[in-house]
């Protein structure tokens, strides 16, 4: 078979993620298959009949609200991924080359390009391909880039740096009750979860995507827009969604490289609004986190006459010293109010 970096980056190369038992995989597919295609024919059935006409702000507010409480008062930290015992693991690994020793022997779950199964250690595999293609070692080559992004606080997971202001982190054990996270080391998966930020570190990078976004639309007046971090192309191909993909934490998005996307979208007149948005959300032994990008929709006619440059949006980020803790309707929820008070201006 043959893989590609575009199937690596899209979770489309058969690679497995921490379950090793195939027929586990595929039983949790089909049951959140399930309950989505529960949820979109119910959605379905509603707008047909009329209903989303009918309905205030006031119920969809108080649905969005009962549906957030449901969410919270379930309790955090029992994820069944985190019972896999791969999450826990403590062996050093001197090169990324070194940890694809973990998983390379062990079969694809199916053929590249034919299914989403979201991997971790597609990830790792990704960053050997970076060691390789950059002749540098994978980390050097991410800390020159994060200083790049003055990204001065984004630094590598290792336990034995003394690392100013780190967090200590939380999980809740099996009889409910709040204890220090695991030791663990997670040398073996730098670039699918292996780097401690802030939330400064991560505004200044959403930042520097939107503006790489967004640089091209604007009329480059005597120069002075300097030019994004990436080619406006390059992120409109990052964001843009990739088919037979699947989003397991926003019902509404598709995959796309590295990040969800959930594309603008409006079927009946007075009805829902899909905004164009693309976010990530981020789980570790211990820690949670989400960015959240929501583009602020620019009038082309009113580019040229526009004084303010790009960035132009919201951007939220979350980090969270706690296990399984789920963050991204809240991102949502604060991004979509501070759009809707800078569009009441």
């Amino acid at each position: 078979v043959t893989i590609t970096t575009r199937l690596l980056v899209s979770h489309l190369s058969g690679i497995r993620h921490y379950e090793k038992d195939i027929t586990k995989v595929k039983e949790e597919k089909e049951k959140a298959n399930r309950a989505l295609k529960l949820t979109k024919s119910h959605q379905d059935k509603e707008q047909k009949e009329g209903k989303e006409i009918e309905k205030t702000d006031c119920v969809k507010q108080k649905k969005e609200h009962d549906r957030e409480t449901k969410s919270q008062n379930s309790k955090p930290g029992r994820n069944k991924e985190f019972e896999q015992e791969e999450y826990y693991l403590k062996e050093k690994f001197e090169s990324v080359i070194e940890s694809l020793k973990i998983f390379k022997n062990d079969p694809l779950f199916f053929k590249p390009g034919d299914q989403f199964l979201y991997s971790t250690y597609g990830f790792t595999l990704l960053s050997a391909v970076v060691e390789r293609a950059s002749g540098q070692k994978f980390t050097d080559y991410m800390l020159k880039m994060f200083r790049d992004l003055d990204m001065l606080s984004t630094v590598l997971d290792d336990n034995e740096a003394m690392i100013y202001n780190r967090a200590r982190c939380y999980i809740y054990n099996k009889k409910g009750r709040l204890v220090n996270a695991p030791y663990v080391d997670n040398s073996y998966k730098w670039a699918g979860g292996g780097f401690l930020s802030s939330v400064g570190d991560l505004l200044k990078f959403g930042n520097a995507l939107l503006y790489s976004y967004q640089a091209g639309q604007f009329k480059n007046r005597n120069a002075k827009l300097l030019p994004g971090y990436l080619k406006p192309g390059t992120v409109a191909m990052m964001w843009t969604p990739v088919p037979k993909t699947e989003v397991s934490w926003d019902r509404d998005g598709k995959y796309a490289m590295a990040w969800a996307v959930v594309e603008k979208n409006q079927q009946y007149g007075c009805c829902r609004q899909q905004r164009h948005y693309a976010s990530h959300t981020g789980g570790a032994v211990g820690a949670s986190s989400v960015l959240l990008i929501l583009p602020e929709e620019l009038d082309p006619e009113a580019l040229g006459t526009w004084p303010v440059a790009p960035p132009r949006g919201v951007i939220v980020t979350i980090i969270c010293n706690m296990q399984s803790v789920s963050l991204n309707s809240t991102a949502l929820k604060i991004a979509r109010e501070f759009d809707k008070e800078k569009r009441a201006q």
